[in-house]
């Protein structure tokens, strides 16, 4: 599973066959290709993957600085997605001073931030208790719903009542 989403993003370079994502063509891609590629994709990860030495603040910010984005308009960005995951009180906490819940909000409110077109999501809720799980569940349908976001989630839970249709794939690798 990890291997697909390492491929949908291009970590993992291919090595037979043919791969293609948002119309980019996956096998020998070029430095320029695969950073075009990812300005359309955010990722999810389900230990978080944010930066310690980041205030959840900046961690929200890195995918528009790393686009171009000046300070003042990722600053807004990140903190109207803030406010969105109900923690624009917390915007200059670090990552250890939130619990996991917390910590994988901010993960999609990074994923989000730069509107991407794609969001690849590896187990998500898989560390999360009930309430924390349906939080993010709830930020995932709403990127779908209202933005019209293409999820890629892997997991081995959907809720009954998420709500939107999903292709069930099982791969074997």
């Amino acid at each position: 599973k990890s291997t697909l989403l390492k491929s949908l993003y291009g970590e993992l370079p291919l090595k037979s066959g043919a791969l293609m994502v948002n119309k980019i063509g996956l096998k020998n891609i070029s430095q320029t290709n695969l950073r075009t590629l990812r300005k359309g994709i955010g990722i999810v990860f389900q230990d978080y993957q944010l930066i310690e030495e980041y205030t959840i603040e900046k961690n929200i910010m890195l995918p528009l600085k790393i686009n171009g984005y000046n300070d003042e308009l990722s600053r807004k960005q990140a903190l109207k997605l803030l406010k969105h995951i109900k923690l624009e009180h917390r915007a200059g906490s670090y990552p250890e001073q939130l619990s996991g819940g917390e910590q994988q909000r901010v993960a999609v409110a990074r994923a989000l931030a730069h509107n991407p077109k794609i969001i690849l999501a590896d187990e998500p809720t898989g560390n999360l208790d009930e309430y924390s799980a349906s939080l993010v569940w709830n930020l995932l349908k709403g990127a779908n719903e209202l933005l019209g976001v293409t999820l890629v989630v892997v997991t081995h839970q959907i809720p009954n009542n998420f709500g939107i249709h999903f292709r069930k794939l099982s791969i074997s690798l």
